[in-house]
Parts: C-alpha cells; sequence; structure tokens
C-alpha cells in the first residue's frame, strides 16, 4: 500500500469526520496534547505497538503514542480517537468550527518523555503525542503543547485484518494489525490443520504469541476478540506454505 495523494487523504478525513463527529458534550473527557516525529512523521513509523511502516499496514499519519495512562500496556494498540483542541483554556487552537482530528494509538509515549518528573505521559495524565501532521490539524505549531478533549471512536479500515507470523522452532509470534471497528484485540487462538485450539498471549504492543510445537506445515486459522467483544474465526487463512516473515491478508474485519 503505497502513500495517499495528498487530496485523498484530505478526502479520507472529511468521511471520517462524518461518522465520529460528537452529539453529546459530556462525552469528552480532558487531556494534553504535544507533537513529534517530523513535518512528513517519519519519524513516527515503528513504535511500541509494532506496526512498522504506517503507511503499508493501513495507519498513515494521522497517528499518536499514547501515555502510561492511556497506553494500557499495549491493550490500547489500534484504537481510534477523535481529539479536538479545547479553546476554552487556550488561545493555540488552530480556527476552525470543525476543529477535531482522529488518530490511532501506534505507540507509547514515556513517563519522562518531556520532562523530568513524570512528564507529560507519566501517571495519572492522558496525553496524546500526536504526529506533527494530525496535531497541526487543531493546533498552531507554535504553542508546543495544548489541552485537548477527547472521545474514543470506532475505527474505519480498508480492507480486512492482517497477520504477520515470526518466531523460530516451537516460538510462534503474530502481529495483528488494520483492526477495525474497536481497533485492539481482547484475546486470540491460533489452531493447525491438526490441532486443537491454542491460546495466544499479548507478548508486546500488538503482538501475540503462543509456545507450540507442529504448526510449521500446518494451515492456521486464528480466533480473535475484539476489546468490543466481537468474535471472529479467520478459517485457514494462513496457507501450510507459509513462513516466518510472511504476511497474510484476509477479507474480514471487525464491527465493534
Amino acid at each position: 500500500m503505497g502513500k495517499q495523494p495528498f487530496f485523498l487523504h484530505q478526502l479520507l478525513v472529511v468521511v471520517l469526520a462524518l461518522f465520529v463527529s460528537p452529539t453529546r458534550s459530556d462525552d469528552w473527557l480532558p487531556a494534553t496534547a504535544t507533537f513529534y516525529g517530523g513535518a512528513d512523521a517519519s519519524d513516527t513509523m515503528g513504535g511500541a505497538c509494532g506496526y512498522g511502516d504506517l503507511y503499508e499496514q493501513g495507519y498513515g499519519v494521522n497517528n499518536a503514542a499514547l501515555s502510561t495512562a492511556l497506553f494500557n500496556d499495549g491493550a490500547s494498540c489500534g484504537q481510534c480517537y477523535v481529539i479536538r483542541c479545547d479553546s476554552s483554556k487556550t488561545g493555540w487552537c488552530k480556527p476552525g468550527s470543525s476543529n477535531f482530528v482522529v488518530v490511532s494509538a501506534t505507540n507509547f509515549c514515556p513517563p519522562n518523555w518531556e520532562l523530568p518528573n513524570g512528564g507529560w505521559c507519566g501517571p495519572p495524565r492522558p496525553h496524546f503525542d500526536m504526529s506533527q501532521p494530525a496535531w497541526e490539524t487543531i493546533g498552531i505549531y507554535s504553542a508546543g503543547i495544548i489541552p485537548v478533549l477527547y472521545q474514543r471512536v470506532k475505527c474505519w479500515r480498508s480492507g480486512g485484518v492482517r497477520f504477520t507470523i515470526a518466531g523460530f522452532d516451537h516460538f510462534y509470534m503474530v502481529l495483528i494489525t488494520n483492526v477495525a471497528g474497536s481497533g485492539s484485540i481482547q484475546s486470540m487462538a491460533v489452531k493447525g490443520a491438526n490441532t486443537d485450539w491454542i491460546p495466544m498471549y499479548r507478548n508486546w504492543g500488538a503482538n501475540w504469541h503462543c509456545l507450540a510445537g507442529g504448526l510449521v506445515g500446518q494451515s492456521l486459522s486464528f480466533a480473535l476478540v475484539s476489546t468490543g467483544g466481537q468474535n471472529i474465526v479467520f478459517q485457514d487463512v494462513v496457507p501450510a506454505w507459509w513462513q516466518f516473515g510472511q504476511t497474510f491478508t484476509t477479507y474480514q474485519n471487525f464491527d465493534y
């Protein structure tokens, strides 16, 4: 998946806005926001969720690193948030009535990243260290940090869930990407063509692992439960000829 032309990216933002524009003012929660990664967001690639190239994985430049209070030890990876600058508390908001942006959680902001003694990302502060392009949608560059209001919203992804297999011998690790709906996974299991279901456990970020024998040479199925509670079985999505390092794309995705 290549980088989208700018006009297509802007069109996607407008379409997303139609879906996520909130109607209840009491649903907004307070937080703060900074930015990192440069004007092209190139330094936001990689990160503590394990997604690597965010364009290739379908997340683009509208992303954010979450503070300790929001990251939840990686369980929040992939979740989506609508964020707007809190104009009642600052004069550094970008002018405009539709002053909000939707971001995906793709990284962790360490507790001491911005300032000593806990910094902006330290507990219990909810904080978004956003990509610069996303941040400048709602804030004026010279502000550096702004108070914001946020809500968690449904994720809209193009295509199905993707599985990238890593590991060696009897250690299997699977990176889950492009998750729609709640955007994140609550639990997961794998089944070989000749095995029972084997529970998998979060290793780090969006990577899940298990210790098992004999899965090499078998087609693989995955059973996932989203953090929204939806259960999907991805039957035989990995063919028997799979190798470590390969990614397999599906046609199924989550609604919630």
